[in-house]
């Protein structure tokens, strides 16, 4: 058996190294509009490709890791994948074009797959059940609070070195993973349990995992909440400074909300092994499509100036990351619960699949942005509303 490290400091490794991937994304966003100026000045709305970039290569790589992680243990994936995000990271800092840095974006993305995959397969190593989900419920809880600090870290770097710096500081911070990881923490699958990278085994799994309907099920629900995180990210800073004139305050009220749903996690985490993971993703969706179409008709009837409507706007976007708090790290662990005996390569198809979707949906609802945050609210409500049918009658037809 692993030694394990002391609960309190397992979830913050875990976490960390999962944070690679907000603070990848979080950090950029007060920089888009000079990524913008500076490289796409023509369709500024094409900044937004670096979010979606970076997760469209994290998504495709995430396919790949989880079999390599059940094959060469956890760590060495880890290790592996953080200097694949370095290299991309040293790309983007000497990129001279959209589509350079869109390249170097998806390397950082394939990198950061590793840290963002075997982290999960770690806490499914050593725990099961409503345990499992009450550790991945506060890794999510711990993990929240970098997308409430990383706007202001990458407002920070870029006021004073521009935006190329940023990637300079992932760098750093990926070395503090990796640091941390290697000096703190044993390998926790065992030798006897690591399965050979076989297209016979590989492909065994794979097919358990896609026939499996509780799993496909939940890994439908994951790509619909998923999406709604995607569109928000994408176009939040647009929103914020072209229709709320809220560019300087931008890092300070992304923060607002990230830390609302940090209480949604912390929350989740208290409830979850009394009520079941189930009853809380369903009565998150359900509240997020309701409270969703009440905001966009309101927008939409214009009974509100634009300035008028900012505290609408502001209570909507806490309001979904409070309910993500209760979505995904739920849904993980209803996804993973009959694959612990695969649970690398389980993570790894459900979360590519989960990834990729989330993408190719939220990703034009970002790009919808037409200088209001209608596009953006009413498509967060039709993706709740279907989640919310899809998991209520999964629990009806598989209690």
């Amino acid at each position: 058996m692993p030694r394990r490290l002391p609960i309190i400091e397992f979830i913050a490794l875990m976490a960390f190294l999962m944070s690679m991937v907000a603070f990848s994304i979080d950090a950029m966003l007060p920089g888009l509009p000079d990524i913008a100026a500076d490289l796409s000045a023509d369709a500024p709305n094409r900044a937004q490709l670096v979010v979606t970039a970076f997760m469209l290569g994290m998504g495709v790589a995430t396919l790949f890791s989880g079999p390599l992680a059940d094959a060469y243990g956890r760590k060495t994936i880890v290790t592996g994948g953080t200097a694949i995000f370095v290299i991309g990271s040293f790309l983007a800092y000497v990129a001279q074009s959209l589509e350079m840095l869109l390249v170097a974006r998806v390397i950082q993305g394939l990198g950061v797959a590793g840290p963002r995959i075997a982290p999960l397969a770690m806490v499914r190593d050593l725990y099961e059940g409503r345990r499992m989900a009450q550790i991945s419920s506060f890794v999510f809880m711990v993990f929240m609070l970098v997308p409430a600090a990383a706007p202001f870290v990458g407002k920070l770097f870029i006021d004073q070195w521009g935006w190329r710096s940023l990637f300079l500081a992932f760098v750093g911070f990926a070395c503090i993973g990796m640091a941390w990881l290697n000096t703190r923490l044993d390998e926790t699958l065992n030798v006897a349990d690591r399965r050979p990278i076989k297209i016979s085994l590989l492909k065994a799994g794979f097919i358990e995992i896609i026939t499996n309907r509780m799993v496909m099920v939940y890994t439908l629900a994951t790509s619909l909440g998923f999406g709604m995180l995607v569109a928000l990210l994408s176009s939040t800073q647009q929103i914020y400074a072209d229709t709320f004139q809220q560019v300087e305050s931008f890092p300070a009220w992304f923060a607002l909300t990230a830390l609302i749903g940090l209480l949604g996690t912390l929350l989740n985490g208290i409830l979850v092994v009394r009520l079941g993971m189930r009853r809380l993703v369903i009565w998150a969706f359900g509240a997020q499509a309701l409270v969703s179409v009440a905001v966009a008709v309101v927008f939409v009837s214009g009974v509100v100036d634009w300035a008028g409507s900012f505290p609408l706007w502001l209570f909507w976007t806490a309001f979904l990351m409070f309910n993500i708090g209760f979505i995904l790290g739920n849904l993980n662990a209803l996804t993973l619960q009959p694959l612990g005996h695969i649970a690398g390569l389980g993570a790894s198809v459900t979360i590519a699949i989960s990834t990729i979707a989330g993408v190719l949906i939220g990703g034009p609802i970002g790009l919808a942005f037409d200088g209001t945050p209608v596009p953006l609210v009413a498509g967060v409500g039709v993706l709740a509303a279907l989640s919310w049918l899809l998991v209520r009658r999964a629990t009806r037809e598989m209690p």
